[in-house]
């Protein structure tokens, strides 16, 4: 797994889009049993810490002691320094294994031979993320140019699977139809700004042309955002809901 996401890790805590609130209240409809879950690629530990307020205890493990270092903190969440694809965890223990925007990185078919072995045999695995921002008129467009055409030869490989929407991953569990959330968002410019730098393919252009190409892109935005606005930004969830197979 490709760590990139290490160093500024604080501004993903900071600037990263949260989950809605009728995403977790749909996770929650499912459970029968809420004992143990774990948050798989916790990053700055926003999914972790909304389980936290419904699960007993929650297990939250990630390949970064800096982004765990700045993560939600809870009487109930165990966060610790783990790969995905091996564990120190128990067998058949989890009621709920979720991955947020993280499973893109994974060895497939390790990580699943993983999660066979942890999750309970009533339990859920939940690969959820977020596709890429949506705003309107001319602020839309700037962005959508800047994402294809500027920096998108600068996206590793494994974007591929957030922009086919999740679908292309293998997912061999028996699936189960889940509803469609849009998280609806009001960001100041400053925020978005922050968030955009928190891309990887930001930080790899930066890293081979020495300059950040989102500064360029913040002078074209000034012109149709007053610093003090907020504005509406749309992110489609992207979900996948399965369990072990019979």
């Amino acid at each position: 797994m490709k760590d990139n996401f290490s160093t500024e890790s604080d501004k993903y805590a900071k600037y990263r889009p949260i989950y809605p609130e009728a995403f977790f209240d749909y996770l929650k409809s499912l459970m029968e049993r809420k004992q143990i879950a774990w948050d798989c690629g916790t990053g700055n530990g926003q999914v972790a810490y909304k389980l936290a307020q419904s699960f007993d205890t929650v297990m939250a493990s990630d390949l970064s002691q800096a982004q765990i270092d700045n993560a939600s903190k809870s009487d109930n969440i165990y966060y610790t320094v783990q790969r995905a694809e091996k564990t120190n965890y128990a067998d058949a223990i989890f009621d709920l294994i979720i991955v947020s925007q993280a499973i893109h990185w994974f060895d497939f078919d390790a990580f699943y031979k993983e999660v066979k072995r942890t999750l309970h045999p009533n339990g859920f695995l939940c690969v959820v993320g977020y596709g890429t921002i949506q705003m309107s008129g001319e602020i839309g467009k700037l962005i959508a140019h800047f994402y294809s055409d500027i920096i998108g030869s600068y996206w590793d490989e494994e974007r591929k699977y957030l922009d086919e929407n999740y679908q292309s991953i293998p997912f061999p569990f028996q699936e189960i139809e889940t509803p469609t959330f849009i998280n609806t968002l009001y960001w100041s410019l400053e925020h978005l700004i922050g968030y955009l730098n928190t891309w990887s393919s930001v930080k790899h252009f930066i890293d081979q042309n020495a300059y950040n190409p989102v500064d360029s892109l913040q002078l074209q935005l000034e012109k149709h955002w007053n610093s003090e606005d907020l504005k509406e930004v749309k992110f489609p969830i992207l979900l996948r809901i399965g369990r072990l197979k019979e």
